[in-house]
């Protein structure tokens, strides 16, 4: 018997194999596409501290810190002081981390456009739409309040 597929499976599915291209096509970047997206991350959040960066990428704050030293000792972030708090660091991106995005950026439009090849302007807008939604549903409340809990139980 066929399984049909869900909307959660191609979700999945679409973001392994975006990852999978991207981690390929930017090898030479000497980055992990953990730490690039970390890296893009920081970009549009300049002065983000670590945990709310953790949060923002769905990752343990540990996991997170690792690929800070890495990418801090590699050049391409660099720690600051929070002068409202001591214990606390900010991140920022530093000029070598900045000098790699329009590459990154150019990279992951040209995957986009092959992962969009055969789609119409019409059909990409939906996509982007329909998707923009999705995360802003599940985004707006957590999932206790979505009923995930209730159907786990039922599971």
């Amino acid at each position: 018997m066929q399984q049909k597929t869900t909307l959660g499976f191609l979700i999945m599915d679409a973001a392994r194999h975006l990852r999978r291209h991207f981690e390929q096509r930017s090898r030479h970047l000497g980055m992990t596409s953990a730490q690039l997206q970390i890296l893009g991350r920081i970009a549009f959040n300049e002065g983000i501290n670590q945990a709310g960066l953790a949060a923002l990428l769905d990752m343990e704050p540990i996991t997170v810190c690792r690929h800070i030293d890495r990418m801090e000792a590699a050049g391409f972030v660099e720690r600051r002081p929070d002068a409202s708090d001591r214990r606390v660091r900010l991140l920022y991106i530093t000029e070598t981390g900045r000098n790699l995005l329009p590459e990154m950026r150019a990279l992951a439009h040209s995957i986009f456009e092959e992962a969009q090849a055969g789609l119409g302007e019409k059909e990409r807008a939906a996509l982007l739409t329909g998707l923009e939604h999705l995360v802003r549903n599940l985004s707006e409340r957590p999932a206790s309040e979505t009923g995930a809990d209730r159907e786990a139980v039922k599971a």
